[in-house]
């Protein structure tokens, strides 16, 4: 029963992200707003509602470890592997707005998040100061994309009128019942879904930090994975990169802002998360901007190096699960050397970069 709802929910994940992005494509023609607006805002806060959905449920459960390493591991998922492999695909154009906007607006979240967490908990008080933002960068967003939507219309309208092969969903109204109807089967399926992974991971006898971390991180993030994958597919790849970084603005400021504010006694945050994973989601973050710099798109080489530091990151998890003797040396390795050197060789990339475009005519 348990495989049988896995891969009813594995199915719904797909058909879902196929219809949610149909219909938010052709709304954002519509309303002449950009596919990026829009895989910033209803793509993305609709594939992260998993997210809102179980942080939400742990937390009024007791289960306050899953409803944080759902958010910390679901961020380093969508960048490390959705990106990496979306990026393997085919390699991602990235619109300037990601780098000199929401990336930023990423990358400061993820601090903020940190610098709350060090008291050991994220209280109320930290749960409306992080929900107070989302709804600030919602507002600022929609009023850009108004300010904007003569000049991206004609930037990206002529990519999205490409991929249309029929008029039947012309109407503003069968636009938002696609949307709807695709954001309810991301939901169900990812609820299905979740559902049978946590129970495989509780007969493995796994801590619900390392559930959080992994199979909950892994199942919410589904939707975004279909997505960006079909958008990265139907050559929509505004939509398949800004709705990963929208997500991850979204689960860091309103997924931890309202769980923050709803839980009954806050969120605690281990010692181990403050050290460890929360340094990692942040030096993932950071990475985004030289690789997005570079050439303005996500090579090939550098989604198989993020899909690459997503598994040396799942290794260092199943290690800690296993109170391996290892444990502690590899994460000193990953932090004290690999993701300095890495940090290091992309930023010098970005420099030359920079400078080739500087010299040139």
């Amino acid at each position: 029963m348990m495989l049988l709802l896995f891969f009813l929910g594995l199915a719904a994940l797909v058909a879902g992200a196929q219809v949610l992005v149909r219909g938010a494509s052709k709304l954002a023609l519509s309303l002449g707003i950009s596919p990026l607006v829009v895989g910033l805002t209803v793509v993305a806060f609709g594939t992260s509602a998993p997210e809102l959905a179980v942080s939400l449920r742990s937390s009024f459960a007791g289960q306050v470890d899953i409803a944080l390493g759902n958010v910390v591991g679901s961020n380093i998922f969508n960048v490390l592997f959705i990106l990496g492999v979306s990026a393997l695909i085919t390699p991602l154009v990235v619109a300037p707005q990601l780098i000199r906007q929401e990336v930023p607006i990423m990358v400061g979240a993820s601090l903020l998040l940190l610098a709350l967490a060090l008291d050991g908990r994220i209280g109320r008080l930290d749960g409306v100061l992080l929900f107070g933002l989302l709804l600030a960068y919602t507002v600022f967003l929609v009023r850009q994309s108004r300010r904007e939507s003569r000049a991206t219309q004609e930037g990206y309208g002529e990519e999205l009128g490409a991929n249309v092969t029929s008029d039947w969903d012309r109407h503003w109204s069968v636009q938002l019942l696609l949307i709807a109807g695709g954001l309810a089967l991301l939901v169900v399926g990812a609820g299905w879904l979740v559902d049978a992974a946590v129970s495989f991971a509780r007969i493995l006898g796994l801590s619900e930090m390392v559930i959080g971390l992994t199979i909950v991180a892994i199942g919410t993030s589904l939707p975004e994975v279909a997505t960006s994958l079909v958008a990265t597919l139907r050559g929509e790849r505004d939509i398949a990169v800004g709705n990963v970084i929208g997500s991850n603005t979204f689960n860091l400021l309103g997924v931890l802002g309202l769980s923050g504010l709803l839980a009954p006694a806050g969120l605690p945050v281990s010692a181990a998360v403050i050290v460890f994973d929360l340094p990692v989601m942040i030096a993932v973050a950071l990475a985004c901007l030289p690789i997005f710099f570079s050439g303005h798109l996500i090579a090939r080489w550098e989604g198989a190096l993020f899909l690459a530091y997503y598994v040396a990151y799942a290794a260092y998890l199943l290690l800690a699960a296993q109170q391996h003797a290892a444990t502690a040396v590899y994460g000193s390795v990953m932090l004290g050397f690999a993701l300095p050197l890495t940090a290091v060789t992309l930023s010098v990339v970005a420099w030359r970069e920079w400078r080739a475009r500087q010299g040139s005519p």
